[in-house]
């Protein structure tokens, strides 16, 4: 019977959205689980946390990388996993073998993460609890590539576009190293904060470009230390 109903919600999902879970979080405030098109997807109140429209615009960013320069990698760290679509994408598009190593600072949303997506079966992956500024500045170890992806709804936090934060990221990356940082433009005050980031980077040091308008509200940023 429980077959019978997965199998119903699913395809009745592509003719009307229908949820599953739906949960408060201290940090995330609503979260919740939804079929959508056949396929189990993450929202928050007003925006797609994870699986969905987000997974395509992460796979978006990690196809403009290469997915042969990312399985020659060995270390990568995603500040904000939410659901874990992107280190989805990794290990099993990608099949990348190497560490993967999570930040999250919610713990409540990792404990759908593994009930709903099963990431707690991800055997080369590290999930730390903890706020990925904090983290940033203690971690000691040095990075192939550093995705960021995080969002409070359809806000960022301020941190994010900081010249300390970018330089401390940017010093985080090996030789060859790559920053595939995942940003949200509704406003044109988004766009000159996305513009003002650019401007800081180090050209002598990284190249820099831009995906921009990915599923319509975002804009992914690109460094690569040269």
């Amino acid at each position: 019977m429980g077959k019978i109903n997965f199998v119903l919600k699913r395809l009745f999902s592509y003719i009307i959205p229908i949820n599953i879970h739906k949960q408060k979080s201290s940090v995330s405030k609503n979260l919740e689980i939804t079929w959508t098109n056949g396929e189990l997807v993450l929202d928050s109140k007003n925006t797609n946390y994870s699986y969905g429209s987000l997974q395509r615009i992460l796979r978006k960013g990690l196809d403009s990388i290469g997915f042969k320069t990312i399985l020659k990698m060995e270390h990568i760290i995603v500040l904000g996993v939410a659901g874990g679509s992107v280190i989805k994408t990794l290990t099993e598009e990608i099949k990348f073998k190497g560490r993967i190593t999570g930040v999250e600072i919610d713990p409540e949303i990792i404990k759908i993460a593994n009930s709903y997506f099963n990431l707690d079966k991800i055997s080369n992956l590290e999930i730390v609890i903890d706020d990925a500024f904090e983290f940033v500045l203690k971690t000691k170890n040095k990075y192939d590539l550093i995705i960021i992806d995080i969002f409070q709804d359809t806000t960022m936090p301020n941190f994010l576009f900081e010249e300390f934060f970018q330089n401390r990221t940017c010093f985080l990356l090996k030789d060859k190293g790559i920053i595939l940082f995942n940003t949200m433009c509704l406003s044109d005050k988004d766009n000159l904060r996305n513009k003002k980031y650019l401007e800081n980077v180090n050209t002598e040091l990284y190249t820099a470009r831009t995906i921009p308008r990915v599923e319509e509200h975002n804009e992914l940023i690109i460094l690569e230390k040269k």
